[in-house]
């Protein structure tokens, strides 16, 4: 399906690069809003600001001469992520869960030495994971705690949940799960999983590990056929209230599940990518020609989501294509 004929993508309403680019993330999204989710500490205020949990903020190194400052920092703190501010794609992050002496180890269970830890450091701050190259800086969080749900779909790291929101309104969703050759990261093109979500349930649709259908995890070889994501209804009001927070028109909003905290916002993109629509074996040009046809944005954030639920579940796609936008105080019908 999605090495066919451009006509032959358009025809299953796949988007690609160009119109992305043209009809959604330059019409929708104002550049002067970009550092709003480029700056992943500025992204962590303003969630903190709107109500929303995101992961706690242990410390940050702004400059060369700071690096040696690491060893105090970190050492309370047996576990940890490593973060590019400015970083994209997954790349920079470092994860360590678990601290021994003078040991740190990454979820692979590989250990790595503070001397390792300080020379990646370094690196993010030269910018060599940064949008542009430019100069970063780093920033230090806790580390999520897997929510059980998932224990048996992920390993060596924690998998997150992308959405797509435009003017307000979730419109595509994936499961992203961390593997071992996507050294537990959640990246699809390092080899993490990707698996569609059904908006209106929560339930897993289609799954692709390197663009190809896959039916059970490579790692754990447990089948998606049986998941469902928890707190789905918490996670689409979060999703959409995203577009109050930032003032774009067209993002992906990344969320995980902790287990002791529950859903929560890691970051916001103004430049979603387009493999959540290979991940749903579907496109996402009906989805965005239907919120486009609305006269009117509702303001609640939550209706917004319970609209999305209604219109783009399975069932709504197969059985109802025409949308009935109709506001009502039931938040999930």
């Amino acid at each position: 399906m999605f090495l066919a004929s451009a006509k032959k993508l358009r025809s299953f309403g796949i988007i690609g690069m160009n119109q992305r680019n043209f009809g959604l993330i330059s019409r929708y999204n104002p550049r002067h809003l970009y550092p709003l989710v480029d700056d992943k500490l500025k992204t962590k205020l303003l969630a903190q600001q709107a109500g929303i949990t995101v992961p706690k903020l242990l410390g940050t190194v702004q400059y060369q001469h700071d690096v040696k400052l690491l060893k105090e920092i970190l050492r309370p703190y047996d576990q940890f992520v490593i973060k590019p501010v400015k970083g994209s794609g997954g790349k920079g992050i470092l994860v360590i869960t678990k601290h021994d002496h003078n040991l740190y180890f990454k979820p692979s269970g590989d250990a790595i030495q503070l001397a390792d830890i300080e020379r990646h450091v370094s690196n993010i701050l030269s910018g060599l994971h940064s949008l542009g190259g430019k100069p970063d800086t780093v920033m230090i969080e806790s580390l999520i705690q897997l929510d059980p749900v998932f224990s048996d779909y992920s390993y060596e790291g924690i998998p997150d949940i992308r959405i797509i929101v435009f003017r307000g309104y979730p419109i595509m969703a994936m499961l992203r799960l961390t593997t071992h050759a996507s050294d537990g990261k959640a990246n699809l093109h390092q080899g993490a999983v990707g698996v569609g979500i059904d908006i209106g349930t929560g339930r897993a649709l289609h799954a692709v590990q390197y663009g190809e259908t896959v039916l059970h995890h490579p790692d754990t070889r447990k089948t998606f056929s049986e998941l469902v994501i928890p707190h789905w209804d918490k996670l689409l009001h979060l999703a959409a209230a995203c577009y109050e927070m930032t003032g774009l028109g067209y993002l992906g909003a990344d969320l995980v599940l902790d287990r002791d905290q529950g859903p929560m916002i890691i970051e916001l993109n103004a430049r979603p990518g387009l493999s959540i629509q290979v991940a749903n074996y579907a496109g996402l040009a009906p989805r965005v020609a239907v919120i486009e046809a609305l006269k009117t944005v509702d303001p609640d954030p939550q209706i917004r989501a319970a609209f999305s639920k209604k219109q783009f579940s399975v069932d709504s796609i197969i059985h109802s294509p025409r949308p009935q936008h109709t506001r009502s105080d039931d938040p999930d019908p």
